[in-house]
């Protein structure tokens, strides 16, 4: 008979030795990484990253300074800063901000602001795009539009920045910003191309000028019409003067021709 022997199961290896730590090559790696992380920190706070948003309200009276904004050039290559512009200007500045220059809707709202110019100079603001264009790429604009305003060039999106239009990380807001000649912040909205445009209409139409022009002829036209009741005087409707003085031009030349007509006769 044979004898079945059991084998013996085989011995499990041992597990490998564990590495120590080594403190010295720790301490370098966590330093390291402080280094990195404090670096790249910098680097995003320098590009704007994580810059906290403008803390402009309207209201707030701003004091201006060559330093407010930085330095900024026109698309004719002038150095200029903010306050040189409030201080060049008879009622204060509207600047508009648009992403990228000849793009559609940055074309579309500057011809709104050309469209508009005349009714928008009216009360005495001077009117300037603002972009991160060169001044090359904001001339051609301005001459293929006929834009009748200058263009600001801001690479550094410096007078961006402090206005709180600049986008993160980067790019342009499309805005308006208004300040009159005192720094007083008039307007600070973001928005499309007519909404901008409707921002600088509506404080044209509040404005002291405006309010007591439209004032005063509301109360000319009720005394116009006080007067053509008492048979003192004919009312003369607001666009017909012209009219008037044309009809009375006829009726000098119709007695002059009369009075010819009557000496030829005699």
């Amino acid at each position: 008979m044979v004898e079945l022997r059991k084998r013996k199961a085989p011995a499990e290896p041992a597990p490998p030795p564990s590495k120590k730590s080594n403190p010295v090559k720790a301490a370098a790696s966590k330093l390291k990484g402080a280094v990195t992380g404090g670096s790249s920190q910098k680097t995003a706070a320098t590009n704007g990253e994580s810059a906290a948003p403008s803390s402009i309200a309207v209201g707030d009276t701003l004091t201006l300074t060559d330093s407010f904004g930085g330095e900024i050039e026109t698309n004719e290559g002038e150095k200029t800063t903010l306050k040189k512009l409030v201080d060049a200007s008879t009622g204060g500045v509207v600047i508009f901000t648009y992403p990228k220059a000849s793009t559609p809707g940055c074309t579309s709202q500057a011809c709104l602001f050309r469209d508009a110019y005349s009714h928008l100079t009216s009360t005495g603001y001077a009117i300037y795009g603002l972009s991160t264009d060169s001044p090359k790429s904001n001339t051609t604009f301005q001459t293929k539009q006929n834009l009748p305003y200058t263009l600001l060039c801001d690479p550094n999106a410096s007078l961006t920045g402090a206005i709180g239009m600049k986008k993160a990380p980067k790019g342009t807001v499309r805005g308006v910003f208004v300040v009159g000649k005192d720094g007083k912040v008039l307007a600070n909205d973001k928005g499309g191309p007519q909404a901008t445009v409707d921002v600088v209409a509506e404080l044209i139409k509040k404005s002291p000028s405006m309010v007591a022009s439209e004032e005063t002829k509301k109360l000319a036209k009720e005394d116009n019409v006080e007067l053509a009741k008492t048979g003192e005087v004919p009312v003369v409707e607001e666009g017909s003067l012209e009219q008037v003085k044309s009809a009375e031009t006829a009726a000098e030349v119709a007695d002059t021709a009369a009075k010819v007509d009557g000496e030829a006769k005699e």
